[in-house]
């Protein structure tokens, strides 16, 4: 499906990045592995190599963080004077929040918009006038039932997420016709260490694990539902399989009653 196609994963170096960069690795595409972390960017990469035997010169080990936004058109320059092109960008770098709206610093706030919204608007602005100019590309984003929902700590992470649920879907209406896929991926709980490096109310980590996120779905399952949908050209790609994928549809047909649910969450 992906084979020999040049995919760009941010947040490559764990997580759901770093499942995605071994599934597209098992179908021997091309890949960016982006991520702040250089040396868990080469872990990833070896992963690749040793378990679906993906040659080290398909794999482009490219260190980025997101929030320095002047570094986009320099790294989209980079992969395409390695590559040629770029076929895929997975917009998968980001944060979380752990902390109530009243003790939350308000630079936990501008680093969740930095990380979560405007490195992804950079860097598809970046990478856009490419894709334009070959009429062909498709660019997703990882956003969150939280972009769909709002909860409590995360009025930040929730902010953030329903921001880039907006961009990317208007700017699907805006590019689609010029052979230009956008894709949202919309995850419920999936079992990685977002609660432990969400950000707490002064900005250091949380640093505690999440029982809903532990309890969630498998990241190498959720890559392979994130893959599938990209495949079909879905728009958007909701993943996950607990109880919180339902506030998905009951968000449409009774806000109301998914206002009440998130109130008494704890």
């Amino acid at each position: 499906m992906f084979t020999h196609q040049v995919v760009w994963i941010t947040g490559a170096s764990s997580g759901i990045g770093e499942s995605l960069a071994l599934a597209f690795a098992g179908q021997q595409a091309r890949l960016v592995l982006s991520a702040r972390r250089e040396e868990e960017l080469e872990r990833v990469a070896r992963r690749c190599e040793s378990e679906t035997g993906l040659s080290r010169s398909s794999i482009m080990v490219l260190p980025l963080d997101v929030a320095e936004l002047e570094t986009a058109f320099g790294k989209t320059s980079q992969v395409l004077e390695h590559f040629g092109q770029i076929d895929l960008l997975i917009n998968n770098a980001g944060v979380s929040q752990r902390s109530l709206c009243q003790e939350t610093d308000l630079a936990v706030y501008q680093r969740l918009m930095d990380v979560d919204v405007m490195g992804q608007i950079a860097l598809t602005k970046a990478v856009l006038p490419h894709m334009l100019e070959r009429g062909r590309g498709h660019i997703a984003v990882t956003s969150s039932v939280a972009g769909k929902v709002g909860v409590r700590l995360r009025t930040g992470y929730c902010a953030a997420k329903h921001a880039v649920m907006g961009f990317f879907d208007a700017l699907r209406a805006e590019v689609e016709d010029e052979g230009i896929q956008v894709s949202t991926i919309v995850p419920g709980f999936v079992a990685t260490a977002v609660a432990e490096n969400s950000l707490a109310a002064d900005g250091s980590a949380f640093g505690q694990a999440d029982e809903d996120n532990a309890g969630g779905m498998d990241s190498d399952k959720a890559a392979e539902v994130i893959i599938n949908g990209l495949g079909r050209g879905k728009r958007e790609i909701p993943v996950g399989e607990g109880k919180e994928m339902m506030a998905l549809w009951l968000k449409r047909v009774s806000p109301e009653l998914v206002f009440r649910m998130t109130k008494n969450r704890k």
